[in-house]
């Protein structure tokens, strides 16, 4: 299914060194994400010579956003607004934000909580360089039926707000994020082996 896909599909390239990058680059994608920011300016810097589209896919903090936030494509996780406060300060255009949500609602995760999000969405008005384009979310490990939930939940939530663009579906639940117009997908370790 993953052949068929039209969407884009991230390579989490937090599983792989700069060469096996530029050899996956040499097959044709683009769209890298990363999730920590030292090790995503490492890579930038030893593959600068390659046209990527890197997005920012993992927790980011205040205090790290001058580091990246004019050298990624997406910003995946925006979740705080001391974040869009941060890239307001630091940004030079306009970043382009999923509003990473907490559909499961577990407390070890990131994320916006539904009844938090009218709230956000008229504070991060405030924030010039922020250009909010769709949502992002990430599913319950181990709990098919309560992903399919959320990712289903999201969809809806896109068309209410019209965010049309969806990050969600990663390496083990891609497939149901696919059933429910995921644009975006990001998926890991097994990229050689979903692709082939």
């Amino acid at each position: 299914m993953i052949k068929d896909y039209d969407g884009v599909i991230v390579c989490a390239s937090k599983y792989f060194s700069p060469q096996e990058i530029r050899t996956i680059y040499q097959q044709g994608y683009r769209d890298f994400g990363e999730n920590r920011v030292q090790l995503m300016k490492e890579k930038m810097d030893t593959l600068k010579d390659l046209d990527i589209h890197w997005h920012f896919i993992g927790h980011l903090q205040s205090n790290k956003v001058a580091d990246i936030i004019n050298d990624i494509e997406y910003l995946h996780t925006l979740d705080r607004l001391s974040v869009a406060k941060a890239i307001s300060k630091h940004a030079n255009h306009k970043i382009k934000c999923f509003i990473q949500m907490n559909l499961t609602e577990e407390p070890q995760k990131s994320g916006v909580y539904l009844d938090k999000l009218p709230q956000f969405l008229l504070e991060i008005k405030k924030y010039d360089k922020i250009e909010l384009v769709g949502f992002m979310t990430i599913g319950m490990d181990d709990d098919m039926i309560k992903t399919e939930s959320v990712f289903k939940q999201l969809y809806q939530l896109s068309i209410e707000y019209n965010l049309p663009l969806l990050s969600m579906g990663m390496t083990h639940d891609y497939n149901l994020a696919i059933k429910h117009h995921a644009t975006h997908i990001r998926i890991g370790r097994k990229f050689y082996e979903l692709l082939t």
